[in-house]
Parts: structure tokens; sequence; C-alpha cells
């Protein structure tokens, strides 16, 4: 983690005085040229520190200051904990990191700072679900991406075939417990699900990066582009009052209202990858919803009802359970219950400027 060699490396050279790029990388165990880079970004960040060239020099800060983070507020320093603290949990260098920045802050805002660390409990598990771990290569990639190395992937699609993949790692996204990789190939940007990928080899190659890269804005457009893949059909609905909420929920930003009739009906558009998908999750409510259209879905919900009543209606000749339908039911795409966006791509060259 950065932010705790950035913290370390200034405590070090509060202890020492004087250090070189090289006592730092086997203090902290790190490559020279990832110290230097350390040492050079808190140059940057405006902490007093510089480098003195010659026999004899190395990087100190400037006349022996120190740093104890007096230029936070007391709602900064309460802020920083409260975000950090539920990680510090699981991640053993957050935990050194965080006991770091309390030795650092001064002593009217050190209770505070301690108490909110200590004041959010984060529970990745939905109910009803087993924990979310993380990913076991979300280390190997973070370390990829900090490092700016390429890597070599063995991925595995949704329908478990495996492939290698060299890449440029740019950044992770941690999607409500979803891991992705953000990454340039020879064939533009590209998004892989973490929990996808068997195995990483981090190269000594340097990645290439464009010059302008926004992590956030290119995670926006992957966002863009799948949510619209996941808005291909829509269909007009007419449900209870009482019961929209339920819907809202079930379709997400994909259900919009467009009025209330005048039995007290509302009138919502929903939408998803394709008629299955919705008559799927409108098949539950019997005929406590009306749809108006599409034609597409009115005629999956018929399919679907009659599958039922074939299996489970009235017959006096059937013992047991349910019967075989007379014909398969078909699956869901990948990309409803469990969205592979490795197939998302934009041209944009990763040379110099995004599988």
């Amino acid at each position: 983690m950065r932010a705790d060699r950035l913290v370390a490396t200034l405590l070090l050279m509060q202890a020492r005085g004087r250090v070189t790029a090289a006592q730092v990388a086997e203090e902290l165990e790190v490559s020279v040229a990832t110290a230097r880079r350390d040492l050079e970004a808190l140059s940057s960040a405006g902490v007093p520190v510089c480098p003195q060239p010659g026999r004899g020099g190395g990087w100190s800060l400037v006349g022996g200051a120190r740093t104890d983070l007096t230029g936070l507020t007391a709602g900064e320093a309460t802020a920083l904990f409260a975000l950090a603290g539920p990680g510090a949990a699981v991640a053993p260098a957050a935990r050194s990191a965080l006991r770091k920045l309390v030795a650092a802050l001064p002593d009217t805002f050190r209770a505070d700072a301690e108490a909110a660390a200590e004041s959010v409990v984060v529970d990745p598990a939905r109910w009803g679900r087993d924990d979310r771990h993380r990913p076991a290569m979300v280390d190997t990639l973070q370390d990829a991406v900090v490092r700016r190395r390429r890597a070599r992937l063995t991925y595995e699609d949704a329908r478990r075939r495996r492939s290698e993949r060299l890449v440029d790692p740019w950044g992770l996204v941690d999607k409500d417990g979803d891991w992705y990789l953000l990454c340039g190939t020879d064939r533009g940007r590209r998004t892989f699900r973490v929990d996808r990928v068997v195995a990483v080899e981090v190269t000594g190659e340097p990645a290439e990066r464009p010059g302008d890269l926004d992590l956030s804005r290119e995670w926006e457009e992957v966002v863009g582009e799948m949510e619209r893949r996941r808005s291909l059909v829509e269909a007009i609905v007419l449900i209870p009052e009482r019961h929209a909420h339920v819907l809202r929920h079930q379709f997400g930003r994909h259900c919009a209202t467009l009025g209330v009739e005048d039995d007290g009906r509302v009138r919502l558009r929903v939408a998803a990858p394709m008629a299955l998908s919705i008559a799927e999750n409108l098949a539950g409510w019997g005929a406590g919803v009306e749809v108006l259209g599409p034609g597409s879905v009115k005629a999956e919900l018929a399919r679907i009802g009659a599958e039922l009543a074939a299996a489970y209606g009235p017959d006096p000749n059937r013992a047991g359970g349910p019967r075989k339908p007379a014909f398969p039911v078909t699956a869901a795409p990948d990309h409803i219950t469990g969205a592979d966006p490795g197939s998302t791509s934009r041209t944009r060259s990763a040379h110099p400027a995004r599988p």
C-alpha cells in the first residue's frame, strides 16, 4: 500500500535525519526505483523534503522539520480515520499505517480519530448471502498497477474457457464487492473480473498508460456501456402503487415511473437485456402486474405460465412431482447473472494514450 510506504518514509527521515533511496528501499523492502519515486512524490505533494547530491548526500526534511499532520482539521482527521478504519480490520498494512498516523496526529485530535476508526463496520455480505471474500489476485494486480508493470493473466471466461492475456494494468475497481481490472491491451481498453483471473505473472516490462488517463472517467464509460447492454429491451407495465417500490428495487436504474392511472395503478417502464429477463422478473407477480407491451415479453410470460401449468397443474394420472417441461428453460445470459465486462472495449490506443 503506497500510503503506508509514504508515511513510513517520512518517519524514517524523521528518525535518521537523512536517508538515501537505497536505504529506504532496504528498510521498506522495495526497489530503489520505487523508493526514489516515493521520495519524489512526497516532494511534489508539498512535503518539505529535498535531495542533496554527492558523497554523503541523500534526502532529508528541510531544516530538520518534523511532520505531525498538523495541517489536518479535526473534521478531516475524523473523516480520514472513519474511512480507513474498516479496511484496517482486514489489512495488516492498513493497521500499521493507522497506528503511525495516530502517533503523528496532534493530541487534541487523537481521541476522536481513534474513536472514528472504530465507529464503522463494513459487512460486505448481502442479506441471505455468504460473506464475499476479496479475490486472491487483487493484491498482486494492485502491485502491478502501482509499480506500473505489465502483467500476464490466465483468464477464465463465463463459459470456463481459459486464455492468456498480456495487459498494461491501469487500475482496480471495487463495485459492490465485485473487483474489476481496467487495463490496456493491443486491442484497446479492456475490463476483466478479478475473480475470473486464475493466475497472474507480473513481468519486468514497464506498463504503458495514456498520459491523460483518468481512472474514474474510464470506469464511468465502462459502467455506461454495460448499463446500455442491460437495457436493450423495454416493457411498459401497470402495478398497484403499494408494490411499485418492489419493481424499482428489482430493476434498479432500469425502472422509470411514467405516470399514475385513473385506477391508482402506476405505469412503469422497465428494461433488461432481453425479453426473457423481464418476464422472469415479472412472472412471480401473476396477474398482479399487467404488461402492456411489447409482445415479446407477453409471449415469454405465456410460455413460462404454460410450462408451470403443465408441470404443476391438476393431473389425476400423475403421482409425485412435476413433469419434465416440454421444452428446456432458457438460461439467463452471463451479463445478467454475473456481468463480465471483459468483452467491453473502446478503441483508444494505450500506445501512447486503452480485452
